[in-house]
C-alpha cells in the first residue's frame, strides 16, 4: 500500500471516528434533557400534589361552609329564618312545642310510645304540633347525623308538613333509628333508605336532591340555634321536652317529658286545660 493511500485511510479513520463522538455526544445531550424534563415534571407534581394537598386541609368542612351560606327557608315554615314549624288545623287553640333531637334515644322512645296519639290528637283539632330540632348529640358524641337529619328533615317539609312528621316518625321508628353511639345519619344515601318509606317521599327526586346538595344544611343551624335560645329561656337542656303556653308538660313527677301512653295522655290533658 502506497504512502498516500495509507494517510488517505487514517484520515478517514479519524473522520469516523469524529462522526461517531458527535453521535454519542448528540445522545448523551438528548438523554440529559429528558432526565431533566422528567425530573421537573416530577417535582411539578409533587408540588401540585402537595399543594392541592394544603387546599383540601384548609377547605372548610360542609358545616363549617354551611355557617356562611345563604338560608334557604322549607315550605310550609314560618318566620324570619323559618325556623316555626307548626302544623295542624286553623281551628286548635293550643300548641304542642315538641323540641327533639334525631340521634336522641330517648325521643325515638316517646316517639315510639306517643308519636301515633299526637299524629291522631293533631288530625282531630285537639292541638297543633311546633317542632324544634336539635343538634347537640353531635357534639356531645362527636358527629353530624343530628343536623344531616335535621336537614333531610327541612327538605321533607319543604314537601309537606304531613310529609316531615312521617318522615320524623320513620326516622325514630325502632326499624330505622340508630344506637346513639352510631351516626348512621351521617350518610345522605341512609336518609333517603327511610324516605322512601314515606309515600310522600318515596322517589321524590327533588327530595332527593335537596339532601345530597344541603339545601336546608343552613337552616338546620339557625334551627338548632332556636332550640338553644329557647332552652335558655325555659331553662331545659336536653330532649325530649315538650311545653305548652310557655309551660314544660312533664309526667306525674313533674320533671321528665311523659314517656308511656299512660303518663302522656293525663300530661296532655292537663296541659290543655292551662
Amino acid at each position: 500500500m502506497s504512502n498516500r493511500n495509507s494517510q488517505a485511510a487514517k484520515t478517514a479513520a479519524r473522520e469516523r471516528l469524529r462522526q461517531e463522538r458527535e453521535r454519542e455526544a448528540k445522545r448523551a445531550k438528548v438523554k440529559r434533557q429528558v432526565i431533566v424534563g422528567v425530573s421537573a415534571i416530577a417535582v411539578l407534581a409533587a408540588a401540585g400534589g402537595i399543594g392541592y394537598a394544603v387546599v383540601q386541609a384548609n377547605k372548610p368542612s360542609a358545616w363549617e361552609a354551611a355557617k356562611t351560606a345563604k338560608l334557604v327557608k322549607p315550605a310550609h315554615s314560618s318566620g324570619a329564618d323559618g325556623t316555626t314549624v307548626v302544623i295542624g288545623k286553623d281551628t286548635a287553640k293550643k300548641t304542642l312545642v315538641m323540641y327533639e333531637d334525631p340521634r336522641c334515644p330517648i325521643c325515638a322512645s316517646f316517639e315510639q310510645a306517643n308519636g301515633g296519639t299526637v299524629d291522631k290528637d293533631v288530625a282531630d283539632g285537639k292541638y297543633k304540633v311546633q317542632y324544634v330540632g336539635a343538634t347537640f348529640i353531635d357534639n356531645n358524641i362527636p358527629g353530624e347525623g343530628s343536623r344531616n337529619a335535621l336537614s333531610a328533615m327541612g327538605a321533607a317539609l319543604n314537601v309537606s308538613g304531613k310529609a316531615m312528621l312521617d318522615y320524623k316518625a320513620a326516622l325514630y321508628s325502632a326499624k330505622f333509628h340508630p344506637d346513639e353511639q352510631d351516626d348512621k345519619f351521617k350518610s345522605d344515601d341512609y336518609l333517603i333508605k327511610v324516605a322512601d318509606t314515606v309515600p310522600a317521599l318515596k322517589g321524590n327526586a327533588q327530595f332527593q336532591k335537596d339532601i345530597k346538595d344541603g339545601t336546608y344544611d343552613k337552616w338546620a343551624l339557625v334551627m338548632s340555634d332556636k332550640f338553644n335560645a329557647d332552652g335558655k329561656k325555659y331553662d331545659f337542656q336536653g330532649t325530649p321536652t315538650l311545653m305548652m303556653d310557655g309551660k314544660k308538660v312533664t309526667d306525674s313527677g313533674g320533671q321528665n317529658a311523659p314517656m308511656t301512653a299512660a303518663d302522656f295522655g293525663p300530661a296532655i290533658q292537663k296541659a290543655l286545660k292551662g
